[in-house]
C-alpha cells in the first residue's frame, strides 16, 4: 500500500476543504459575528495540516489500487468530519466535541439529524456552514475532488466507485473526470434554479441558498427550528417537493438525458418504480389522514405528498408534525426510511434498484422451485444481472438489517423507547434525519447520550458509504497482503 500516495491525496483534500471554509468566514466578517475567530482557527488548522501532508508526502505517480482507494475515501470522510466539526466546537454552538462531530457527519452524509436545539440562535455563518456541508457531501467529497483538481491519475475510477458504490455491475470507466464535472454541473444548476425559485417565493436570500443546498443534497438541515412548517406556504412546499423528487432520482439519468438530448433514459425501471412508490404512498397516507385523522382533503394531500417526498428521498424536512398522524401513516413513513431514493442520487436508504432486484430474485427463486430445470436469468432494463451482483445485493441487505437490529438494541439501552430507538437508527442509517417520538420532527437528537450519539454517527457514515468502504478496513488481510488489488 502506497502510504505517501494516501497521505498526499488526503492533504490535497484538506487544503481544498479549508478553502471552502472561507465562504462562511466571509459571511461572519460581513455580519461581524462572534464566529469569526472559530472559522479563522479552523481554516488555519485544516489548511496547515493539508499543506503539510501534501508537501511532505508526494507520490511518484497518481496510480491508485483498490486498497488505496478505499483508504483514501474512508480517510477523506473521517478527516472532513473531524475538521468540519471544529467551527461548532470553537464557537461554543454545541456542548461537546462529540456533538460537533455528530452535527458535521449529519451534514456531510446529508442525514439532517441535529443536536442543536435552537438553530435560529446560531450565527448566520454557522448556519451557512451546516448547509454547505450538506451540499459538499451530497454529490460526494471524492466526486468533488475528481472534478476540481486538474489531474487525478489513472486510479480516479477506483476512487469514484469506492465512494459511489451501486447495486449493479455498471461501473463508470471512461472519461471519469468529465463524468464528475457533468454531474456537478447538473447538481449546481438544480441548486441555482431552486434557490431563485425559493427567493421569489418569499424566502430571504440567504435562507433560499441554504435551503437549496439542503434540498438538492437531500439533507434537510433547515434554517428554522420548526423546519418548513415555519413558512406555512403551499408554494414553497410545492417547489421543495418537486426538487426533492428530482434529487432523489439518479443524476446519472439526468446526465445521460442531457448529453443525448433525449427523454428515453427516464424510462428506466428504477425511476418508474421510484415515482410509483411515491404516488401510492401519498394516496395511502392522504386517505388515512382524511378517513382516520379527520383532516380535509386539501390538508391530507398537501402534507402527505410533501412528507412522502421528504422521507422517501431521505431529505427529512417537515411541513407538519407527522409524529401526531394516525398509526398507519407513521408505519408507511417508517418503511420509506428503509427504501430511500434511486441509485446515483443524493438520497440514502437501501435504494429502489436494490428493492426491485430483491423482488425479482425472490420471484425467480419461486419460479425455479416449480421448474427446477429451467434456466432463469434476472434482468434489469433488458440487461442480465450477473450472479456476483445478486450475491453482493444479499450481503448488503444482510449488513443493513443486522446493523439496524444491533444499533436499535444499543440505542434502546441508552434509555429511548423501543420504537423511538428503532426510528433513530432507521433515520441515521438511511440518512433521513428526523425519526419519531423523542427524535421526531419537532424534537432532535440532543437528548441522546454521548455514547448513543457516537453509535448513530457511525450509522450515518456506514449508511452513506454503504458499509463496504468502511467495513473492509476491519479485515486484517486488507492490510497484510502484498498483492496489488
Amino acid at each position: 500500500m502506497d502510504v505517501s500516495l494516501i497521505l498526499g491525496i488526503l492533504g490535497k483534500l484538506l487544503t481544498a476543504y479549508s478553502f471552502a471554509m472561507f465562504i462562511p468566514l466571509a459571511i461572519a466578517l460581513f455580519l461581524k459575528e462572534s464566529s469569526i475567530i472559530a472559522f479563522i482557527i479552523t481554516i488555519m488548522m485544516t489548511g496547515i495540516t493539508g499543506v503539510f501532508l501534501n508537501r511532505y508526502f508526494k507520490p511518484k505517480q497518481l496510480k491508485f489500487g483498490i486498497r488505496e482507494s478505499f483508504v483514501i475515501v474512508a480517510g477523506a470522510w473521517i478527516f472532513a468530519s473531524l475538521f468540519g466539526a471544529l467551527p461548532y466546537w470553537f464557537a461554543n454552538a454545541v456542548p461537546t466535541y462529540i456533538d460537533a462531530i455528530f452535527e458535521t457527519v449529519s451534514g456531510l452524509t446529508t442525514t439532517g439529524a441535529s443536536v442543536i436545539t435552537d438553530v435560529e440562535a446560531l450565527p448566520q455563518s454557522l448556519i451557512f456552514w451546516r448547509s454547505l456541508t450538506h451540499w459538499m457531501g451530497g454529490m460526494g467529497i471524492i466526486v468533488f475532488f475528481i472534478a476540481l483538481l486538474p489531474s487525478t491519475g489513472s486510479g480516479a475510477v477506483n476512487l469514484f466507485n469506492a465512494e459511489v458504490p451501486g447495486p449493479t455491475n455498471e461501473k463508470v470507466q471512461p472519461r471519469i473526470k468529465d463524468t464528475a464535472i457533468g454531474l456537478w454541473k447538473i447538481y449546481t444548476a438544480f441548486t441555482i434554479i431552486l434557490a431563485f425559485l425559493l427567493w421569489i417565493s418569499g424566502m430571504d436570500f440567504l435562507d433560499a441558498i441554504e435551503n437549496s443546498f439542503a434540498t438538492i443534497a437531500t439533507g434537510g438541515f433547515s434554517t428554522k427550528n420548526t423546519s418548513i412548517m415555519y413558512y406555512d406556504s403551499y408554494t414553497i412546499e410545492l417547489i421543495l417537493t418537486i426538487f426533492m423528487i428530482l434529487a432523489g432520482g439518479s443524476f446519472g439519468i439526468y446526465l445521460t438525458a442531457w448529453r443525448r438530448k433525449s427523454f428515453k433514459p427516464f424510462r428506466n425501471t428504477e425511476f418508474c418504480v421510484y415515482l410509483l412508490i411515491i404516488l401510492v404512498s401519498t394516496v395511502l397516507i392522504a386517505g388515512s389522514l382524511w378517513y382516520n385523522g379527520g383532516k380535509s382533503l386539501d390538508y391530507a394531500f398537501r402534507h402527505a405528498l410533501f412528507q412522502v417526498a421528504s422521507i422517501m428521498t431521505t431529505t427529512g424536512y417537515a411541513s407538519a408534525d407527522f409524529d401526531q398522524w394516525p398509526a398507519m401513516t407513521k408505519i408507511i413513513l417508517f418503511l420509506l426510511m428503509f427504501i430511500g431514493g434511486s441509485s446515483g442520487s443524493t438520497s440514502g436508504g437501501i435504494k429502489v434498484s436494490r428493492i426491485v432486484l430483491l423482488v425479482k430474485t425472490a420471484w425467480s427463486e419461486m419460479k425455479r422451485t416449480v421448474h427446477p430445470q429451467a434456466i432463469i436469468s434476472i434482468k434489469m432494463d433488458g440487461k442480465a444481472v450477473g450472479p456476483n451482483t445478486i450475491v453482493m445485493l444479499g450481503i448488503f441487505f444482510f449488513l443493513y438489517i443486522v446493523t439496524f437490529a444491533a444499533a436499535s438494541l444499543i440505542i434502546a439501552g441508552t434509555g429511548l423507547e423501543p420504537f423511538d430507538a428503532m426510528s433513530a437508527v432507521a433515520a441515521t442509517l438511511g440518512n433521513v434525519g428526523p425519526g419519531f417520538g423523542a427524535v421526531g420532527p419537532t424534537s432532535n437528537f440532543a437528548g441522546v447520550n454521548l455514547f448513543g450519539k457516537s453509535v448513530l454517527t457511525l450509522c450515518m457514515l456506514l449508511g452513506r458509504l454503504e458499509f463496504f468502504t468502511l467495513l473492509i478496513l476491519l479485515r486484517p488481510e486488507f492490510w497484510r497482503t502484498k498483492k496489488n488489488w
